[in-house]
């Protein structure tokens, strides 16, 4: 397979490295990894031989290579990195968005969408994160833990895997089109000239928590849901 023809969640997977020119360069990698380098690239205005340059066909991958280790200790990663963080953000950011709305909404209209949207990421997250902790991720590595073992997998109230799954996939689809309309709504979170220490801080966060849910989805829609289901589809036919 090609580069151009290669998709940029497996570019993703395989090169770390390449998420920050992605992230620059507007790239989906984690809702929309399974589009090829070739279409991305494209719709980014950009040749598939400007990003190889950009990311380098030999490049380093950086961190771990979560493609080969245990299901359990990716979950276990997802937990304490991404889930921590994004409860502390979500947590902060809207009453920091309520607040800048009530100083400049007067004068800045749009910050009266972005408490709407800050708000409503908070209220999609906070379950979604919950399902995935007290449902979905025990499954899987319960599942894990039986294949390993050569015996049956754990009960469960969904029957295959893929269901949670889909459902969880979907969650994130929505996320991050709030995100999407999050950045056209602030322009790419361009601050206007009176912007005080607290607009400064929102727009700030709000950057911040969406790049890391980039990485957070990306590690779960291409590396960890993808094997889960493997691993499914090779125990039922033992």
């Amino acid at each position: 397979m090609s580069f151009e023809t290669g998709t940029i969640a497996a570019l993703a997977i395989a090169n770390p490295n390449a998420i920050p020119a992605l992230e620059k360069l507007g790239i989906d990698y984690c809702c929309g990894g399974a589009a090829t380098v070739a279409d991305a690239c494209r719709r980014a205005g950009i040749s598939p031989e400007q990003l190889l340059a950009l990311v380098g066909r030999n490049g380093q991958a950086s961190g771990r290579a979560w493609e080969k280790e245990p299901l359990s200790a990716l979950i276990r990663f997802i937990l304490d990195t991404h889930h921590v963080y994004t409860r502390e953000a979500i947590a902060a950011l809207p009453p920091l968005a309520s607040k800048v709305r009530g100083r400049h909404g007067e004068a800045h209209p749009e910050t009266r969408a972005v408490e709407d949207f800050a708000h409503r990421l908070a209220e999609d997250l906070a379950p979604h994160m919950q399902k995935e902790e007290q449902i979905l991720f025990p499954y899987i590595a319960a599942l894990e833990e039986a294949v390993g073992q050569g015996t049956e997998p754990p009960p469960s109230c969904f029957g295959t895997v893929r269901n949670p799954i889909r459902m969880m996939m979907a969650e994130h689809d929505a996320a991050g089109d709030l995100l999407k309309q999050l950045r056209a709504l602030t322009d790419g979170y361009s601050l206007p000239p009176d912007a005080c220490t607290s607009f400064q801080a929102l727009y700030a966060g709000l950057q911040e928590l969406e790049g890391d849910l980039h990485r957070h989805i990306h590690l779960e829609n291409n590396v960890l849901f993808p094997r889960a289901l493997r691993l499914e589809q090779a125990q039922s036919r033992v």
